[in-house]
């Protein structure tokens, strides 16, 4: 049986405090990319009692995503905002899920993001998380920005960290491996990459700028 919203409420407040959880419901993040980073993110997220979630992908989940991304193999062929806007209806049924399935380009990167209070990075290709990250600093100035950056192949998880570029931007990860130069992304390292982001995303929201 699902738990009434004041039940819910009750437990987050629990955990973390009426303030905090203040701080954490009448949040906007958005999610730029919903495969092994920003799936992770977003679950995350919204079992912090982040309130809005915008969730933004063009593509459709696919069975070599699987093994790192959280959908289900039942999912097979559905765009991806819809089935992990599925999931997270799931796992935390007041968060507000807004997908939107479509490619962020330059153009139309500030009407898409502009409420949000702070914008993940979790895209696959570099000139894709250049655009977004210079985007973002350029066309939002009222918003934080956490990019992602090499989470790839087995090295030892203890590289993965997050690093404060400047006010509003962070970044996580190695900041070297390269799928194509390892045997590829490991759901382990993706995961570690992907708490990272999500967890700078709570300091931020609770007030705590440095890392």
């Amino acid at each position: 049986m699902i738990p009434s919203e004041k039940e819910w409420t009750d437990a987050l407040i629990a955990r973390h405090g009426p303030a905090l959880h203040r701080r954490f419901s009448s949040a906007k993040v958005a999610v730029c990319g919903l495969g092994g980073l920003g799936s992770n993110i977003a679950v995350s997220l919204a079992r912090a009692g982040v309130g809005k979630l915008l969730l933004m992908d063009f593509d459709r989940v696919d069975i070599t995503n699987l093994h790192r991304q959280q959908y289900k193999a039942n999912q097979i062929g559905r765009y991806k905002t819809e089935a992990l806007a599925e999931n997270l209806r799931e796992i935390a049924p007041y968060t507000e899920i807004q997908p939107v399935t479509a490619k962020i380009t330059e153009e139309n990167l500030a009407a898409l993001l502009q409420d949000a209070d702070i914008v993940c990075e979790a895209f696959d290709g570099a000139e894709s998380k250049a655009m977004l990250v210079n985007g973002v600093l350029e066309q939002l100035p009222r918003c934080f920005l956490v990019a992602a950056s090499g989470m790839a192949g087995m090295d030892t998880p203890n590289n993965i960290k997050t690093r404060k570029i400047m006010n509003r931007f962070y970044l996580c990860g190695d900041e070297v491996s390269d799928a194509a130069d390892t045997i590829g992304l490991v759901a382990p390292r993706v995961m570690l990459c992907a708490a990272h982001q999500a967890h700078t995303v709570l300091r931020i929201l609770a007030g705590e700028y440095d890392v």
